[in-house]
């Protein structure tokens, strides 16, 4: 079960994967592997680690990251959900920049970051 507080940095990973040659599955690993709670959601539901992987917009009540790993185009269906989140921060992974989409994030006081979460974890940038 999903333990969200606004201690643990919940993150939501958005664009997940069941793959794991894919970075968005690898960061799930990583996530749970550095103790973050953690969701996705993504194509296909599924199991990454202990995180179940969801196709829903489910709602969190605190989530303090969510890393995208989907393209600006589709971005798109996902921007008022996000919005609705009210995260502290947005990660745009490489090939998941969206300037116009950081705009509006950012003047919703959404801090936003273009920036790989991979290696944010392993320098503890995260």
């Amino acid at each position: 079960m999903i333990q969200e507080t606004t201690e643990n940095k919940f993150t939501l990973v958005i664009g997940a994967s069941l793959k794991g040659h894919r970075y968005s599955n690898q960061a799930i690993n990583l996530l749970r592997n550095y103790d973050i709670q953690t969701a996705g959601i993504g194509l296909r539901s599924g199991m990454v680690s202990d995180v179940e992987l969801s196709t829903e917009k489910e709602m969190y009540k605190y989530v303090h990251t969510v890393t995208l790993y989907l393209n600006a185009k589709n971005q798109a269906p996902y921007q008022d959900y996000i919005l609705s989140l009210k995260p502290k921060r947005v990660i745009f992974n490489p090939g998941a920049e969206n300037r116009a989409f950081a705009k509006v994030l950012e003047e919703n006081g959404i801090q936003t970051l273009e920036a790989c979460t991979l290696v944010m974890l392993r320098t503890n940038q995260f």
